[in-house]
């Protein structure tokens, strides 16, 4: 038996889980017309293979109508859930972990124009700025039905085979409800605590009088909105000992903040460059309190590293604890505690790309684990190949390296060439923003499992074509990535500097400046927040609609404070025309696509940002060498398939991430995991 509090046994009624780690409720969007398919099945069943005690799915699995699904949600309300559930279920309990699921009502946290376009419902007709619907305010038979649909979506999971239900309650139709902020209701439902509390504890009753005694029974629980006219901690305490009282709830899966947009979203879902697990206290204020009533108290909100967690369980601040994100990045996260390999855990570097995406693209991702979501085509534990290889990578950024930990795993002897000093390629550059530096795990991951494999790592070391012809590889791998762009003008490029050469320190522009940002990505952002907090006189043109179009909304916090901060101006819908140097100083010509009108603006520099291009010279240079000319068979690829046979003389050559052309880190490094995983 481990003396780990993390691997702790802990029974929740009649259920014993065999460790204190859960993945809570969350919504990855693989659902197929509101269906957990195949695919939704297999990333839960990855992380019940990975050893987790319990996983909880949906994120949350609506229960009415018109509650329509605002990123891929479960249809809690059809029938033809059921058999759907009883497959993700039994794949979850074949691997010996307890499943769960939440259910909700969106109220207000949703839009109309989609399904079968309901109008939106709350307690009061008050907009939330997140979906900006503007709702009804429920009618006594809105409040009848919708009570009777969470018993029903209940007792559906219950006979799908769940082990137990969480009732979604912040920021959705329960709290909304429950919270002054959103109830401003003069009826029976509204005014007091006690009339507040009537449609929650009608929806627990209902659903604990349709699944029984036997049935795990829980509320994701904001006990603390932060909102001046909201819940407070006292307030959500008085709620939870009513439905302990009860005998309503299990559980209670401790929240503590609003989310009615992305500033305040990024403060109960913390990303990088924010305070870790910064929750904690309350949580152990409501453990303190619920503890003696036998209600078990949950909690995950940025505890996205071992220590963090085995903390939280060791001085008994909570009974279960959620690394959600962690489990996204590493799947086998409590397979490797037990097996005492904590350092070989893929590290979650709190980008919020997994939930960026959702609201982008539609499905979640993790910025440097392409396995996750993927789990029916790419394996999360690498297989030998029958055969060796002689591998080459020739750059040492995300897809290099990832190429490189690839290969190895594969039982390939690999050697990897970096013309710099440092590993890391254009992540380094991003991490020279100190809010950002946590992405440097990354690298520092790989460059650990590159040791353990045995990998020969060459750093200062610029990769010629006669070097590389002299190594004698069966595989050489160009992973050179990109080289920065300014956009084009009518006029004046060369008086524009690189975003690359603010963040790296090469230049630092001083009085006003204008950064014009024509790519939208983190690379113009982050130098305009690095000028912004410099002290300069900023303005940042663009000619998107929005601010860092292809940057998300949760990551876009930070900017647009820094920004805002500093008092810099934003310039939408806007083009950088033309820059001439006048009286040693820079004239500016801004115009638009809208119209044919242009106007001047006299500043002390001009930052351009157009992304990266590929920095391909070494490739096209040994393509003559190569048997297969560089050619990569998209159909293999996508299949993840050995690449067709080239001509008998010369070693296969292919490029990857930015090398091709300029994308982002989780591009980079399934470009390299796909085709690695073939060779």
């Amino acid at each position: 038996m481990s003396d780990d509090p993390l691997l702790a046994p802990f029974r929740l009624r009649h259920l014993t889980l065999r460790n204190r780690v859960f993945s809570s409720a969350h919504e990855p969007a693989y659902s197929e017309a509101g269906m957990p398919t195949q695919r939704y099945a297999a990333y839960h069943a990855e992380k019940a293979k990975g050893g987790v005690g319990l996983t909880m799915t949906a994120g949350t699995a609506v229960v009415s109508p018109d509650s329509p699904p605002a990123f891929g949600n479960l249809h809690a309300y059809d029938d033809a859930i059921v058999p759907w559930i009883r497959r993700l279920v039994d794949g979850i309990h074949e691997h010996g972990a307890a499943a769960m699921i939440q259910i909700s009502h969106l109220g207000r946290r949703t839009g109309w124009g989609q399904d079968d376009w309901l109008p939106v419902v709350a307690p009061s007709a008050r907009r939330e700025p997140a979906h900006r619907s503007h709702p009804k305010a429920a009618e006594q038979w809105d409040i009848d039905r919708i009570v009777e649909h969470y018993a029903d979506a209940a007792e559906r999971m219950q006979a799908g085979g769940m082990d137990g239900i969480e009732v979604e309650a912040y920021g959705h139709l329960f709290d909304q409800f429950l919270s002054p902020a959103t109830n401003r209701r003069t009826d029976r439902y509204g005014g007091s605590l006690d009339n507040r509390l009537r449609f929650p504890l009608e929806v627990l009753r209902a659903i604990r009088h349709r699944v029984g005694p036997d049935f795990v029974v829980g509320v994701r629980m904001v006990v603390d909105e932060r909102l001046a006219d909201g819940i407070d901690l006292p307030v959500g305490l008085a709620v939870l000992h009513r439905f302990a009282d009860e005998g309503l709830i299990d559980f209670v899966n401790v929240i503590r903040g609003h989310i009615e947009h992305d500033a305040a979203l990024t403060e109960v879902i913390p990303i990088h460059g924010m305070a870790s697990a910064p929750h904690l206290p309350t949580v152990a204020t409501v453990h303190q309190e619920m503890q003696p009533r036998g209600i078990a108290v949950l909690h995950a909100a940025k505890v996205d590293d071992v220590a963090t967690a085995r903390h939280a369980i060791r001085e008994g601040i909570m009974d279960l604890v959620g690394m959600t994100r962690a489990q996204l990045a590493d799947p086998y996260l409590v397979r490797k505690i037990e097996a005492g390999a904590e350092a070989t855990i893929r590290p979650c570097v709190g980008a919020t790309y997994c939930l960026d995406r959702i609201y982008q693209a539609g499905e979640a991702l993790c910025i440097h684990n392409a396995a996750t979501g993927r789990e029916l085509t790419i394996p999360h534990v690498i297989r030998r190949a029958t055969q060796a290889r002689r591998v080459l990578v020739i750059g040492g950024g995300p897809a290099g390296l990832e190429a490189a930990r690839v290969c190895a795993e594969r039982g390939h002897t690999v050697e990897l060439w970096e013309a710099m000093p440092w590993l890391g390629g254009q992540i380094r550059l991003a991490a020279r923003n100190p809010r950002r530096r946590d992405l440097l795990g990354i690298v520092d991951w790989r460059a650990s499992e590159l040791a353990r494999l045995g990998v020969t790592v060459r750093t200062d070391t610029v990769a010629e074509v006669g070097d590389v012809l002299a190594h004698r590889a069966d595989v050489v791998l160009v992973a050179t990535g990109g080289l920065p762009q300014v956009p084009e003008l009518d006029e004046g490029a060369d008086l524009m500097v690189s975003s690359w050469e603010v963040i790296g320190g090469e230049v630092s522009p001083r009085g006003e400046v204008i950064l014009y940002d024509d790519d939208g990505t983190h690379s113009a952002l982050t130098a305009a927040e690095l000028l912004a907090t410099a002290g300069v006189r900023l303005e940042l043109i663009t000619p998107e609609r929005t601010l860092g179009v292809d940057v998300g909304g949760m990551n876009a916090v930070p900017y647009a404070r820094a920004l805002h901060e500093a008092d810099a101006r934003v310039s939408l819908n806007q083009r950088v025309r033309g820059v001439r140097r006048v009286d040693g100083r820079l004239e500016v010509r801004i115009g638009s696509d809208h119209s044919a009108r242009c106007h001047t603006r006299t500043v002390d520099a001009v930052v351009g940002d157009h992304g990266v291009i590929a920095n391909d010279g070494l490739y096209h240079e040994l393509v003559s060498h190569s048997s297969n000319g560089g050619r990569i068979d998209h159909q293999a690829l996508i299949g993840i398939t050995a690449q067709p046979a080239g001509r008998a003389d010369g070693f296969e050559l292919y490029r990857l991430g930015d090398a091709v052309a300029g994308r982002n880190i989780h591009a980079a490094i399934y470009d390299a995991l796909r085709l690695c995983l073939a060779l």
